[in-house]
């Protein structure tokens, strides 16, 4: 395999790549294989894997509908006046072979969704203190040497803050 200095294999690189070779493909078919769609919808049920983190083109995914179809792995079907893909049997071939390859497309796609609420106008409220936070700590650590001790008691105040700010979460019910 020929490796990309930029970035990594299957990761998230200096690039901002979110795919490497050959994944918009797999991610598109993965998606027509759960449920038929045009273009715009492939788009934002793919936008929606990534938690808005990440916003397909038209670009790039119509040319992969396109490329799907030629390499018979879909099927287009007109329904009021759209474009609608359909995957074929060959497709679900695909998927079923490349099962393990997509599972870890869509961890990825999660993991990196999950960072999208940073995107959030709230979020600027809290993203400072955080870092001056995690700041404070290392270098309380790096004032210790790395006593355990130190280590340990910065762990606690980290699990205690964290368990206090879930408690706050109102979808845990408390």
């Amino acid at each position: 395999m020929m490796m990309n200095a930029r970035r990594a294999p299957g990761g998230f690189g200096p690039t901002g790549r979110v795919f490497g070779p050959g994944e918009l493909r797999l991610a598109v078919l993965a998606l027509i294989a759960e449920q038929p769609g045009h273009g715009y919808q492939i788009m934002s049920r793919l936008s929606d894997r990534f938690n808005g983190t990440y916003e397909p083109s038209a670009g790039s995914i119509y040319p992969t509908l396109q490329l799907l179809e030629d390499e018979g792995l879909v099927r287009v079907e007109q329904a009021d006046g759209r474009k609608v893909h359909h995957v074929t049997d060959d497709g679900r071939r695909v998927v079923a072979e490349q099962a393990a390859e997509i599972e870890r497309l869509w961890g990825r796609a999660a993991s990196r969704g999950e960072w999208g609420l940073f995107r959030e106008p709230e979020a600027a409220e809290i993203v400072g203190p955080a870092l001056r936070l995690v700041k404070a700590a290392v270098k309380a650590l790096a004032h210790s040497h790395g006593d355990p001790r130190v280590v340990e008691r910065i762990q606690e105040i980290f699990v205690e803050a964290r368990r206090r700010i879930e408690d706050l979460d109102p979808r845990r019910g408390r």
